[in-house]
């Protein structure tokens, strides 16, 4: 079954599933289009007070194919600033979007896929959840804002070991610091989600939107500009070295050797 975004609303809820199990939700760019499409129909829409972002099966989202993403490497520079503008789009509609975002997550949130969860306003997660990290395993630094956001979630030094060591954090420890919103029961999160989704769908989502922008102009009026940022460093850097060692390092299923 090819990938696909399966949308659906029921009881104020906008719920967005990364349908991609094969390859654990990983995120293509029709996907990032068509939930980038979604938020922004459902804006106005006034059926619509609160949204929940999850993935089908065991997993979240696993972040980018990279075995796409290797192919880029044969190609111009601009053709992957080109597909991580498709990315920064869908995290800009997420923190754009006037109504609150809860993710479910279970499994695995690797890559971008924690990348979305950082850029929804609540994040509920299975206990035995995972987030990863990993770019620079690969030899990439990251896209979707986590270069931003987790600083600013999480102490320093811990942030700095996410993003510069790529070993993947449990969703309780998350908890512990605070980025975690609620801990789930394993296969609870999305029901969880959904039922504080529909409680806030019930308040005053108009001061909830006005709010939204506040913490937004508070935390993170930088976004689009470090999200440019982001693209430069990861579309420099896939052309180096050492990323030409750590993407097929990753395929072949072997320690990487970079050259020092």
């Amino acid at each position: 079954m090819s990938a696909r975004l399966d949308v659906q609303t029921r009881d104020g809820v906008l719920l967005l599933t990364i349908d991609n199990p094969a390859q654990r939700n990983a995120l293509m760019p029709e996907l990032s289009r068509a939930a980038a499409e979604a938020l922004r129909l459902a804006a106005t829409d006034a059926a619509v007070g609160a949204a929940v972002l999850t993935g089908s099966g065991a997993h979240f989202c696993s972040g980018g194919n990279l075995a796409s993403l290797r192919e880029f490497q044969d190609r111009p520079p601009a053709a992957i600033v080109a597909r991580i503008g498709v990315l920064n789009e869908l995290i800009r509609s997420l923190r754009q979007f006037p109504k609150p975002v809860i993710a479910a997550v279970e499994g695995n949130a690797a890559g971008a896929g924690f990348s979305l969860a950082l850029a929804c306003d609540l994040i509920v997660a299975a206990r035995d959840a995972r987030f990863t990290m990993a770019y620079v395993k690969i030899g990439l630094s990251p896209d979707g804002a986590p270069s931003l956001l987790l600083p600013r979630s999480l102490p320093l030094q811990l942030a700095s070991e996410l993003l510069m060591e790529g070993a993947p954090i449990g969703a309780e420890r998350l908890y512990q610091a605070g980025v975690i919103n609620r801990l789930a029961e394993p296969g609870r999160a999305l029901a969880e989600a959904r039922k504080w989704a529909e409680k806030l769908a019930q308040g005053a989502t108009g001061a909830i939107g006005r709010i939204k922008r506040l913490i937004n102009q508070s935390v993170c009026p930088e976004l689009a500009s470090h999200l440019e940022l982001e693209r430069e460093s990861f579309s420099q850097l896939l052309h180096q070295p050492e990323a030409r060692e750590g993407i097929p390092a990753f395929l072949e299923k072997r320690a990487p050797q970079f050259p020092k």
